[in-house]
């Protein structure tokens, strides 16, 4: 895999009419809208903003999937990881700037240590290759998991960007088993953040039914372009519209 979302290698399955690349701008478009209203949530209609963030939901999830996708068919996990580890860090004080922004980490520092959702996947993706490695016991490896998943509490799309890349991949094999568990990664926080913060959040029922019903299995075109344009966007959208809310709405 040499994209987060998803340039792979993987055997096509004719099962939907919508490939990786396509599936992967349509992620990259929900996130735009989801980040639009988000930043300017007091500017927009209610009903709207609810709507923008229920197509938003669709992101996180997707993405959860293909880093699992990628886990599976990469020639080469450590470089994949590495990959996500300065994507991660070149993203985060794009995030910054654009959520919480300038002036709140200025009164309080203490924002600085708030991660994009490129963090949380970076964490899946090392949740993933510490459970491949044969140093650790069981034990020492749910631990370590655990651990992975509180330090994923300063990221977006804490804990459920973590197991449900790692539960995707260790039952990758069995359908029934790999829905049930991501199911559980998901469900738990996303029923309080649905009674917290509103109906939008039911978003994230979209992806199953994308990924089983309209996703065939096949990569697309393979160029430049596909391969690095989320890479280049997501820190360089953030970045923009950070700087728009700050300078608009300041």
């Amino acid at each position: 895999m040499e994209n987060t979302l998803g340039n792979v290698s993987a055997p096509s399955e004719e099962r939907g009419f919508i490939n990786r690349n396509a599936l992967k701008y349509i992620v990259i478009v929900a996130m735009l809208i989801d980040h639009i209203a988000e930043l300017f949530e007091s500017s927009i209609d209610p009903t709207v903003y609810h709507i923008m963030r229920f197509i938003g939901r669709l992101t996180g999830p997707t993405m959860a999937f293909f880093l699992a996708e990628g886990a599976k068919y990469t020639r080469d996990i450590a470089k994949y990881q590495k990959r996500l580890a300065i994507f991660a860090a070149v993203s985060w004080l794009p995030f910054l700037i654009a959520n919480p922004g300038p002036q709140k980490l200025i009164s309080d520092p203490f924002n600085l240590i708030f991660q994009s959702v490129i963090f949380t996947l970076f964490l899946g993706i090392t949740a993933i290759r510490l459970w491949n490695s044969r140093l650790y016991t069981k034990k020492d490896k749910i631990a370590l998991t655990v651990l992975l998943c509180l330090i994923s509490m300063i990221g977006d799309w804490p804990v459920m960007d973590v197991l449900a890349p790692l539960f995707m991949y260790i039952y990758r094999d069995d359908k029934k088993k790999r829905y049930i568990a991501v199911t559980l990664a998901y469900l738990p926080m996303m029923l309080m953040v649905l009674i917290m913060d509103g109906w939008h959040q039911a978003g994230v029922l979209m992806v199953p039914l994308i990924i089983i019903f309209c996703y065939n299995g096949k990569g697309g075109k393979k160029n430049a372009f596909n391969k690095w344009f989320f890479y280049i966007f997501y820190p360089a959208h953030l970045l923009i519209l950070g700087i728009i809310k700050w300078v608009v709405l300041a």
